[in-house]
């Protein structure tokens, strides 16, 4: 699917030329990216600016220290990003500053699907270079798209595929005590979990899992038909019930169905 990236309003554009202007001026860093929703042309007034600052690892180490507290000082005086915070309800700058290095982190065995995919795809495949004075985005391109190595592939979707299930097999022993918050937990991180495997079962990088799913179900994988699967996993009538542990066996029969390697 080709995004075009687009600002919704003045304000943001101008915010992310002050941002742009700002670093250049500033750091010896690689790139200025704009991610998230702008870069795909899919924000709106009320969205914030969301750009990702790229600095090769040496140079990362040297300055990470000053990136924020700098950024803090300048944004208080700049007139063009309080203008930015003015135009919509929650629209201001998030920045991320990285150096590229991507490993995947220690699972929280409780705490859903880790961002290893989310933060790749976010920063190679959907961002938009504002600014580069080298080649290493590109150089990250390379190494990482279409997909991570095979090894790595199937690690990981043995690994979530794993946790996915342990999340599911809570849900009926919560039932049982009553616990029914903690099972809706339970199976909302295995939705989350599906999506991670379902993403890495196709090698395919994702944009959230919690945001943009029809677009990303219907139009990136191109399986309408799984989106409608999904949504109906929420439409729980009565919560104190034993029905999560039925939705739970629908999202099992999900992860057999479209991941199971």
């Amino acid at each position: 699917m080709n995004y075009q990236m687009q600002y919704p309003t003045k304000e943001h554009e101008k915010a992310a030329e002050e941002v742009t202007r700002f670093f250049t001026n500033n750091f010896r860093i690689d790139s200025v990216l704009l991610v998230n929703s702008c870069a795909r042309g899919m924000a709106t007034s009320d969205s914030c600016l969301d750009i990702a600052i790229l600095v090769k690892p040496d140079l990362f180490e040297e300055q990470s220290g000053r990136f924020e507290s700098a950024w803090e000082r300048f944004q208080e005086k700049s007139e063009v990003i309080h203008d930015l915070k003015a135009i919509g309800k929650y629209s201001e700058v998030h920045l991320n500053f990285t150096d590229g290095v991507f490993t995947p982190p220690e699972r929280d065995e409780v705490g859903g699907p880790d961002y290893f995919e989310v933060s790749i795809g976010n920063l190679l495949v959907f961002a938009h270079p504002l600014w580069n004075s080298s080649h290493y985005w590109e150089d990250l391109r390379q190494e990482w798209l279409p997909f991570y190595s095979e090894p790595l592939r199937k690690e990981r979707l043995a690994m979530v595929r794993m946790y996915c299930l342990k999340d599911l097999n809570h849900i009926p022993l919560y039932i049982e005590r009553n616990l029914f918050f903690q099972s809706f937990d339970r199976l909302y991180n295995a939705y989350r979990q599906f999506l991670q495997a379902l993403f890495i079962s196709r090698r395919t990088y994702p944009i959230s899992y919690n945001k943009w799913i029809r677009e990303q179900v219907e139009e990136i994988l191109g399986l309408p038909e799984l989106y409608q699967q999904i949504t109906h996993l929420f439409e729980i009538r009565h919560f104190e019930s034993r029905e999560m542990i039925d939705k739970g066996k629908e999202v099992e029969e999900l992860l057999e169905k479209f991941t199971n390697p």
